[in-house]
């Protein structure tokens, strides 16, 4: 917590234009008179900065109840297809439709839940279904569908694609409260539901026999934290595009931190853990090379490769 409220100081303090912290918090409990400043903080950089938290905490949730429910510690929104999905849906509107480019969010969070749909279909289905292997190739395959439509469109519209550039590695932009008034109800309905999960994802752990004999349908749990995930993920993406490796990393160090497996401190912690990490990364891509302002995606990847390599030599 301390960590996060220390990254939305230097959010809201740092730009293009630097603002002392004390005429930020004068500005946001109404003390500063209107002027340019203000206008900076709460119009610009404030939207922004919350949709950091969100979409960061979303993010971190998405991949805790992942890697709970399907047992797998390598496990992130990628693997339920979610993030190809939602790539797939903006270029729809970025290349085929620009004149609708206020429709890319919703564009993005419909495919990205289509794709993850079609995973829960085909990976919960049958007989055998809802296995941890049925459902983790599943997503693999309908991502990859995704990918090569998103790839057939940038063939296809090559003059168009620098405007989607900035989707598909990541990014926030300062438009305001927009994005967030279509998108909130999809934040809000997945993380009430990881709430739920909590105690469910706890006796997932001692095992599909426990679990069952204890009350709990492991089945049922596993769906309906993919759901969840879809949901967070799906909505993450509307708003900041492609960011990788948040949903992946956050969950492990949160629980290497705090030493312990229990959902009870990994969910929450995870999102205080991804809305503190995107934050601060949005605000480096912000005044690193000020006043271009560099996607956020990048600088995930430079922090997330080196500790994806590091997890996959110590929990694989």
């Amino acid at each position: 917590m301390v960590a996060l409220l220390a990254a939305v100081g230097a959010s809201l303090a740092l730009g293009a234009v630097k603002i002392p912290l004390g005429e930020v918090i004068d500005i946001l409990t109404g003390k500063d008179a209107p002027g340019p400043a203000t206008q900076i903080v709460e119009v610009l950089r404030l939207p922004r900065t919350v949709e950091a938290i969100l979409v960061g905490a979303a993010l971190g949730v998405a991949g805790a109840i992942l890697q709970g429910a399907l047992a797998n510690p390598l496990a992130s929104p990628d693997v339920i297809g979610v993030t190809g999905g939602a790539g797939f849906g903006a270029m729809l509107i970025i290349l085929l439709r620009p004149e609708d480019i206020g429709l890319l969010p919703v564009s993005a969070l419909v495919f990205g839940l289509v794709a993850a749909a079609m995973v829960f279909s085909i990976g919960f289905s049958g007989a055998s279904g809802g296995g941890v292997g049925r459902v983790i190739l599943a997503g693999i395959a309908i991502a990859s569908m995704f990918a090569a439509g998103t790839a057939a469109l940038i063939a296809a519209y090559p003059d168009r694609v620098p405007s989607g550039i900035f989707f598909l590695v990541g990014g926030l932009t300062s438009d305001g409260w927009t994005d967030l008034e279509i998108i909130w109800p999809y934040f809000a309905v997945g993380f009430v539901l990881a709430v739920f999960l909590v105690r469910p994802l706890d006796r997932l752990m001692l095992g599909d026999d426990v679990a069952a004999s204890l009350g709990s349908r492991p089945r049922a749990i596993r769906l309906t934290a993919a759901v969840a995930a879809a949901i967070l993920a799906s909505a993450a993406a509307a708003i900041a595009g492609l960011v990788a490796f948040i949903g992946l990393v956050i969950p492990h160090i949160v629980r290497l931190a705090g030493g312990t497996n229990n959902h009870t401190f990994v969910i929450p912690v995870s999102a205080l853990g991804g809305a503190t990490l995107l934050v601060a990364a949005d605000t480096l891509a912000r005044t690193v090379r000020a006043p271009i302002e560099m996607p956020v995606g990048p600088f995930m990847v430079l922090l997330g490769v080196p500790v994806f390599l590091w997890l996959l030599r110590r929990v694989v």
